[in-house]
């Protein structure tokens, strides 16, 4: 059978005599969201390059089943990354854009269709990059996610810059790629739509995991994640790791 669990273990990172990440050890499993919160500063984004091969390790392993991304050969048929923006030319077409992508990948460029239906943005397919609002630039990124139709989703903000409705829109997608049997891991300051999406939550304080467990485990006397989130990175932890 095969493994379609992200699996992060031990990974320690340093930056000069400054300990960045201190033994940092985490899953997201199939067929669930799993977020990973964190203060600005904890180190969530130098765990995601981590994993994503963009940067690299003191010591221990981050891998996708149980390869490293640097490992896969079809990276974009295996993981879907929507990371630190879209790139590309601004006077670049959205179609022109996602066929460089889908050609480069081995992509049929018909799945183009496919992922601007899927993220509503079909009538900005003739629209240069230059000219989209910051919220369609997410909607494009996680379209690019979608290409390959990869087991792996990674996202970073995936919501900022939407629009309430967009925001919306959002919960239900990802909801329904985690139940299709995904896995999906995302990162985001905005707790209360994490709250409405997440069935596993990773918290991240200083370089260490400082709370892991289900949604429904870790409040049981909190009102919201976000009591848990600021009683964890503004005090002192009152948790322990599962």
């Amino acid at each position: 059978m095969e493994n379609n669990t992200i699996t992060i273990s031990d990974v320690c990172k340093n930056h000069g005599q400054k300990q960045i990440l201190d033994h940092i050890t985490l899953t997201a499993r199939p067929g669930r969201v799993t977020a990973f919160l964190g203060p600005n500063g904890a180190g969530k984004s130098s765990t995601l390059r981590i994993l994503l091969g963009l940067d690299h390790a003191k010591s221990g392993t981050a891998v996708f089943g149980q390869q490293t991304y640097q490992q896969i050969t079809d990276p974009l048929k295996r993981v879907g990354v929507a990371f630190d923006g879209i790139g590309g030319n601004p006077n670049r077409t959205v179609k022109t854009h996602l066929k460089i992508i889908a050609v480069s990948n081995g992509i049929s460029t018909k799945r183009i269709y496919d992922v601007l239906s899927l993220v509503q943005l079909t009538s900005k397919i003739h629209a240069k990059l230059g000219t989209l609002s910051l919220g369609e630039g997410q909607r494009l990124g996680i379209a690019i996610t979608l290409l390959g139709d990869p087991q792996f989703l990674i996202f970073d903000e995936p919501t900022n810059g939407l629009d309430p409705q967009g925001i919306k829109w959002f919960r239900t997608f990802i909801r329904i790629q985690a139940d299709c049997g995904k896995t999906v891991l995302l990162s985001s300051h905005y707790l209360s739509e994490i709250e409405a999406v997440a069935d596993d939550v990773i918290i991240i304080k200083k370089g260490k995991i400082v709370l892991a467990g289900e949604l429904h485990e870790i409040m049981p006397n909190l009102k919201s994640l976000e009591d848990v989130f600021f009683s964890l990175t503004e005090g002192e932890s009152q948790y322990e790791i599962n």
